[in-house]
Order: C-alpha cells, then sequence, then structure tokens
C-alpha cells in the first residue's frame, strides 16, 4: 500500500531536529531506519503528517571510547557496529547481537537507535542493553538526561523516551579483561525475529561464577532482566545443576505472547533453552 500524504523534514542537527519535533507535536515522528515505521504507515496503522528525517544529522553517528565507556551515536547502524574495530574489542556482544538482526540490507540502514526507541519485544537491542549495563542520554529542549536502560523499557512499544526527546547516544560501560559474553537466538530463518533469545554477560572468579547478567528477548512485552536467575549463579559452578537451576528461573518470569513462532510454552521453553547455552558459551569465552 501507499501511505498517506506527509510533509518530509530533513534537520541538519539536533537542535534542529527538537525544535520541529516540539513546534509540530504529536502531528510528527521522527524518521531512523524506518523498517518499522514505514510498513505500519503503508499499513495506516501510523499515519502521521510530518516526518523527521534525522540520517543528515552528523553528530547522532559514530562510535568512540570515552574513559571507562564506549559512546555509540543513536543513529550508528547495525553494520557500522558490526565492523567497528572499537565495538569488537570492547564490547564483542553488541557485535555478535548485532550480526543476528534482519539481514544484511537491512543492517546496512537500520539504526540502534531506532532499535531502542521503538520498544519491541521482538527486537534484539533492548536486552543486549540490559545485558550490557547501558545508559541512554535522552536529548529535549530543556537539556539531556541519562536512563538505564533496565528500567527504561516500560512495555509493549513504550519507553521513558518522552514525546519531545530524541535518543542521543548510548553509553555502555567497557567489561573488565576476561568477562565472557554470549547472545544466543532462536529464529524460524534468516531475517526473522527471535522466537526466544537470551543475552549474558559474565565473569568468573576461578571456577565459580563471580558476575551474571541475563536478559531475555520476546519473553514478554518488552525485555527482561532475569534477576533471580542471575543470583542463583553466583558463587557456584557452570554445571548441569546451576544451569538448569538458572534456566528454570528465567522460564519463571517469562509472559511471551503467543504467534506465528509459536505458542507461549514453547517460546518459554525455548526462553530457558537460550539461557543455559547463552551462560555455557559465556562461561567458555570467560575461561578461554
Amino acid at each position: 500500500m501507499i501511505p498517506p500524504p506527509f510533509e518530509y523534514h530533513a534537520p541538519r542537527s539536533i537542535g534542529e531536529a527538537l525544535s520541529l519535533l516540539s513546534n509540530l507535536g504529536s502531528e510528527a515522528k521522527l524518521l531512523a531506519g524506518g523498517h518499522s515505521l514505514l510498513p505500519m504507515m503503508k499499513l495506516r496503522f501510523a499515519q502521521p503528517a510530518h516526518l523527521i528525517d534525522l540520517n543528515r544529522i552528523s553528530e547522532l553517528r559514530g562510535i568512540r571510547e570515552e574513559g571507562a565507556n564506549v559512546v555509540i551515536g543513536a543513529m550508528t547502524t547495525e553494520a557500522e557496529l558490526i565492523t567497528s574495530p572499537v565495538v569488537r574489542g570492547k564490547l564483542p556482544l553488541l557485535a555478535e547481537g548485532a550480526g543476528q538482526i534482519a539481514d544484511p540490507q537491512v543492517r546496512c540502514k537500520g539504526t540502534i537507535g531506532g532499535d531502542i526507541s521503538h520498544g519491541d519485544p521482538g527486537n534484539d537491542h533492548p536486552a543486549l542493553m540490559i545485558a550490557l549495563d547501558a545508559s541512554f542520554v535522552l536529548t529535549g529542549r530543556q537539556g539531556q538526561r541519562s536512563v538505564k536502560a533496565d528500567g527504561f523499557f516500560l512495555g509493549l512499544y513504550s519507553n521513558q523516551l518522552a514525546a519531545d526527546e530524541i535518543l542521543t547516544q548510548i553509553r555502555i560501560p567497557i567489561p573488565d579483561p576476561g568477562t565472557g559474553w554470549s547472545y544466543q537466538k532462536l529464529k524460524r530463518k534468516t531475517g526473522d525475529f527471535a522466537t526466544a533469545a537470551s543475552a549474558v554477560v559474565l565473569q568468573m572468579k576461578g571456577t565459580n561464577v563471580a558476575r551474571v547478567a541475563i536478559a531475555l528477548t520476546n519473553a514478554g512485552p518488552t525485555a527482561l532482566k532475569a534477576k533471580v536467575a542471575e543470583t542463583s549463579m553466583i558463587g557456584k559452578p557452570i554445571n548441569e545443576a546451576s544451569l538448569s537451576e538458572a534456566a528454570r528461573l528465567a522460564m519463571s518470569i517469562c509472559d511471551p505472547s503467543p504467534d506465528q513462532r509459536g505458542d507461549a510454552a514453547y517460546k518459554t521453553a525455548m526462553c530457558g533453552e537460550m539461557t543455559r547455552r547463552a551462560l555455557q558459551a559465556a562461561a567458555a569465552r570467560a575461561k578461554g
């Protein structure tokens, strides 16, 4: 279908984009990669009178180290994440996760900020961000504020980003040397959303787990942090008993919606299995 008529705006700065967003109000939508918004417009699920295209704002792009953090512009593409020496060297989980998003054509246009801002529980970045303890810089006409990824996502297509704000940066603390990681994702075919997925960041002390973060994709109305499962692993070795308990506890918080990828019981079981696999892979990397 052809979307309804709209007026197109292409600001060159964050300030200009914020001014447009403020003046146009609820009639405007921000355009990043467009892979979610444009199909919704074609189906008439979204009918904005104005589109504010962020692609020409250079200050929204780029990846750099800044002290103990990696700072990523919100309009940085998935392809740029995958090929970035900084991301591959300092945040390999993010490179691994971005490489499993959709297909090469989508990854060359889709952006990390668009993925996060959209709030789809099937998107991959929310769980990756929670596992990596990321923070989001939200910019409005009154200034900036920083919000932790864990707590930013409120529900289906809902988050803490205000209507007059733009997600401008993602800030991720650089994990300590020896940190293991894994993003285990089950999907039906290349390019599909996850049936279920689990992101894990893990540190070992000797043969036991010292620190661990576990976050789940498509397990509920938003990405979920499996806090009780994390606690169950602390001070324990990676073995059948600890893995089974962590998988069980991860499954206990799942509340997925049934769809063509499976019913709720199947998706929940697969969240447990992806968590088990992610913990095993992350531990092997931490030891190696």
